[in-house]
């Protein structure tokens, strides 16, 4: 889902639904507006609007809660190459070409992770980099010692946790936000909207305050479109945790 065109769609719609409640306002006989009327349909509108509130909250600590998740094993990533790159480098002179190989395959994750974060990504070159040509480079080492051995163990569990987390996030790029439950928040929210409009006066005061509210409910799902998407769009994660360890390998 594109969070800009939705977030258009979703302004467009509960707007829309207000200003056709005004229109029907003029057309509907007047004991229709009656305050009995009215009662009845607050208390109706009044039910709606919570369990609109609530599933708008509910998809707000959704998306925060798995952004933060996100942000969290990126970090976790970046420590963890970190640690690798150094187990290596205490290894020896002998990890120089591993430590190459561990370079480019991430550099290579961080590019598929951010700049095809709305696609989902194909296997390619950089996977066998990490499920095959390194661990087998890895395996391929003859430590002297028992440093060396300790080494060679870090480097080989580390790099099979990387491997675990780069699926992982890679996985983790398609949105969870479900479509239908989008139709539905939308849904209610123009039919408040619309019965706003049916019972406001057609003044210029109350069509600028629903366009404000209109306008603010279409940011927060917006917001939380972005949200649930950070690897690109306006609230993306820093790729800048992975890029400082790759300064390092310089």
């Amino acid at each position: 889902m594109n969070p800009p065109i939705v977030g258009t769609a979703t302004f467009a719609c509960v707007f829309g639904a207000a200003l056709l409640g005004m229109r029907l306002r003029a057309l509907l006989p007047e004991h229709h507006l009656s305050t009995d009327s009215k009662e009845a349909v607050r208390i109706g509108m009044g039910l709606l609007a919570t369990m609109t509130a609530l599933l708008l909250g509910l998809l707000i600590a959704s998306a925060k809660s798995s952004y933060d998740t996100r942000k969290s094993e990126l970090i976790e990533m970046a420590a963890k190459i970190a640690f690798l790159d150094q187990a290596l480098a205490n290894y020896g002179p002998e990890t120089q070409n591993v430590r190459g190989l561990l370079s480019q395959a991430v550099e290579s994750a961080m590019a598929r992770i951010w700049q095809e974060s709305r696609q989902r990504p194909s296997s390619g070159d950089s996977g066998k980099s990490w499920n095959t040509v390194m661990p087998k480079a890895i395996q391929d080492l003859l430590p002297k010692d028992d440093a060396q051995r300790t080494f060679k163990a870090q480097a080989a569990a580390t790099l099979a946790e990387l491997g675990q987390m780069r699926c992982l996030l890679l996985e983790q790029v398609d949105t969870s936000i479900s479509a239908r439950v989008l139709i539905v928040l939308i849904s209610w929210l123009a039919i408040i909207f619309g019965s706003v409009g049916l019972f406001a006066p057609p003044n210029s005061t109350v069509l600028i305050s629903l366009l404000l509210v209109a306008v603010s409910v279409s940011v927060s799902i917006l917001l939380i479109l972005e949200l649930d998407q950070p690897f690109g769009g306006l609230i993306s994660i820093s790729s800048q945790p992975i890029r400082g360890v790759l300064n390092h390998f310089q």
